[in-house]
């Protein structure tokens, strides 16, 4: 019929305007074969057959269960205190102390088979200076040694002024550092002269002593020197040291520092021994009683900061330095051991002492 021509589509090639004629048509994919399927095996199919998925589960389930009860019943074991603690709750041994032997390359004077020993410092040695139960004769009769007792009550480390001063600091004479001087044979008797003339009714009453005993010592027979300061540059608020300066003498540890090395140019053959601050309670403006590493003075640092700065400047200089603060007398137990907020008791001055003998001894072990 004539209308078929209108409704019949012919035959449409397709050509490929892109393709140029010399690029192979890509072959056709590989199609599986008809029947054969991928391998689905589960993991489980290779454990024994007495294992399946189900026994897993119940064993990790039943360690679990185990490994709870036992916790449950190895949790909160009472602990007998009393036990622990019966031969008392020990000691801090973390200190900051440092045994060191005598550094000299210079000749040592002959040995004359006595130990002596000189003590500079303020009330640790000054208080009850004439009692045998006075630190320096606690340590003398523990160890059989000479001890020349050069401290000075009422003093303090670091000196009040810069250089010595009479009309504004008479009592600077008497610090560490002039002490030192005095030992050294330098000519500062005159400091003494007018410091006695000034301080009056005020001169510490050792203070004549002191000044006789270091001024005609034979320092070629002593054998070791010993420093111990109280807290009391802590509790005035004394600088404690001086980053340009080491030697600063207005400074806790820069007029240690001085002294030391004064001594060391004269007399290398002494063995020095630097004891720090036992702990002291702080006083706040009422009076109180409170934690010296809770309280500052003077814009200066808790008491610990100074017994720290001092381990330094001991290990500067080479000499052996007895940490007291943790290691002696600390806040722990310093209500055992002090009269007051700073003092040492009888027991307190026993306990400074066994721990300079060994300090003392320890190269003779």
């Amino acid at each position: 019929m004539k209308n078929d021509l209108f409704h019949n589509i012919p035959d449409i090639e397709i050509i490929d305007l892109e393709n140029d004629g010399d690029t192979p048509e890509a072959p056709p994919l590989p199609q599986p074969e008809e029947g054969k399927k991928a391998d689905r095996k589960s993991i489980f199919s290779k454990l024994p057959s007495f294992l399946n998925m189900h026994v897993i589960f119940a064993a990790v389930v039943l360690l679990i269960f185990i490994g709870i009860f036992f916790s449950i019943k190895n949790w909160g074991i009472r602990i007998d205190l009393d036990e622990i603690f019966k031969d008392g709750q020990g000691e801090y041994s973390d200190t900051l102390d440092s045994i060191l032997p005598l550094f000299t390359e210079g000749e040592l004077p002959a040995d004359d088979g006595v130990t002596t020993i000189v003590c500079f410092g303020n009330a640790p040695f000054a208080d009850d200076r004439n009692s045998k139960d006075n630190l320096a004769n606690i340590i003398a009769k523990k160890t059989g040694a000479t001890v020349y007792n050069c401290s000075v009550s009422g003093t303090y480390l670091g000196a009040l002024r810069e250089t010595f001063l009479p009309d504004e600091e008479p009592i600077d004479a008497y610090n560490f550092y002039w002490l030192t001087h005095l030992a050294a044979g330098s000519p500062v008797q005159e400091n003494y002269v007018q410091a006695e003339a000034a301080l009056g009714s005020n001169l510490p009453p050792e203070a004549i002593e002191v000044y006789n005993t270091l001024s005609t010592l034979d320092f070629n027979t002593v054998d070791v020197i010993a420093i111990m300061y109280d807290a009391s540059d802590y509790l005035i608020g004394n600088p404690m040291y001086d980053d340009l300066n080491n030697t600063h003498i207005t400074c806790f540890t820069g007029n240690m520092e001085a002294g030391i090395e004064l001594l060391k140019s004269v007399y290398p053959h002494i063995r020095i021994i630097v004891m720090s601050p036992t702990y002291a309670y702080a006083l706040n403006e009422n009076g109180e009683y409170i934690s010296s590493d809770q309280m500052t003075y003077k814009g200066q640092d808790v008491l610990s900061t100074y017994v720290i700065k001092q381990s330094d400047s001991a290990f500067n200089q080479a000499v052996s330095f007895i940490d007291n603060l943790y290691g002696t007398i600390t806040e722990d137990n310093a209500s055992k051991y002090l009269t007051d907020h700073i003092h040492l008791n009888v027991k307190g001055r026993e306990k400074v002492a066994e721990r300079f003998i060994e300090f003392l001894n320890y190269y003779n072990k």
